[in-house]
């Protein structure tokens, strides 16, 4: 993967088409094991992504959502809250034909970078099935605690 090919820009109203198939097939694995018909699949999927875009402007009014983009095309999302005392991840994805490409590894090394500039550690919720987990291990993320279905996977820049 060429990092230069990799860039960010803000998420915008065109973009929604994208950010609902993101969002689909990061819940592909578990649909998958569900007996409904693909237009009940369809309507769940929009359902939760809408619930999702709404907690998160409502719990995350300050955060920055932004494209993943290669060379020029979406193909992920990544949305970062900056607090005062750390960088939480509220989600990073990328369409599955990009997967283990290093797209998603070189967006979370550059938000690392910014934190260990500010001296602050990076935070992320993790289902504890979510084959991603192996990524966050790899780039040093611990897990911090788990609640329910989730690892609370933190980073902290070195001293």
């Amino acid at each position: 993967m060429d990092p230069a090919k990799i860039s960010l820009r803000p998420v915008s109203e065109a973009d929604m088409a994208i950010l609902l198939e993101l969002y689909g097939s990061s819940r592909a694995q578990e649909l998958a094991m569900v007996p409904w018909t693909p237009e009940q699949k369809k309507a769940f999927i929009e359902m939760q992504f809408r619930a999702q875009q709404s907690h998160y402007q409502a719990e995350y009014p300050r955060a920055e959502h932004s494209m993943i983009c290669l060379d020029g095309v979406p193909v992920g999302r990544v949305y970062l809250d900056r607090h005062a005392e750390e960088f939480h991840i509220l989600d990073i994805t990328v369409l599955p034909q990009q997967r283990n490409a290093g797209t998603g590894s070189f967006v979370l090394r550059q938000i690392m970078k910014e934190a260990t500039g500010s001296g602050k550690p990076v935070r992320i919720y993790v289902e504890t099935f979510n084959p991603s987990l192996r990524l966050f291990e790899r780039l040093g993320f611990v897990r911090a605690q788990q609640t329910g279905i989730h690892f609370v996977m933190k980073w902290t820049p070195e001293q």
